[in-house]
């Protein structure tokens, strides 16, 4: 059997607890990160459980079930970074899980690195180096990762990138 990892598909607007329930009946185990908002009627305040990531479900899988993934109702497609399906780390599906079973009314920020700001690359061969970022250019910023009194100097998809 081949190995199983978590992958991020993109869904219909509003689809999300949908498609991770045709695909729990299809045996694909899917994680479909649920937030607790509180929300005012004009009669009561409730608590309700909306999409972290609106049009967004993780879902493990080996390569061999991608396509029984893209046939199923409300799915557009994976999530693709560099030509191909983004895998997710466990440890960041875990991480979610946790910080959503702690928190409530959790607000995602969009990272935008900024000049002299410290930073933490989160993949490729320089995988959890730290750098300062140099310059930005449009979707790649420049990283100055010192080491032994040099300054190695690269540039990054901001994707590759997280505040440090």
């Amino acid at each position: 059997m081949k190995e199983k990892n978590w992958y991020a598909i993109y869904t219909k607007p509003r689809w999300e607890k949908k498609v991770s329930k045709l695909l729990t009946d299809r045996n694909v185990v899917t994680y479909c990160p649920l937030n607790r908002v509180k929300r005012k009627w004009s009669d009561r305040i409730k608590t309700v459980l909306v999409p972290l990531l609106p049009s967004y479900l993780f879902v493990y899988i080996n390569t061999a079930e991608r396509q029984t993934i893209r046939e199923t109702p409300g799915v557009i497609n994976f999530v693709y970074i560099e030509g191909r399906p983004a895998i997710v780390k466990d440890y960041e599906v875990v991480r979610i899980q946790r910080f959503l079973n702690e928190f409530e009314n959790v607000e995602l920020t969009a990272f935008h690195p900024r000049k002299n700001q410290r930073v933490m690359i989160n993949q490729g061969l320089l995988v959890e180096e730290e750098g300062r970022v140099i310059d930005l250019r449009n979707n790649k910023v420049e990283v100055a990762i010192e080491s032994l009194n040099y300054s190695l100097v690269a540039l990054f998809d901001k994707s590759k990138l997280i505040n440090h």
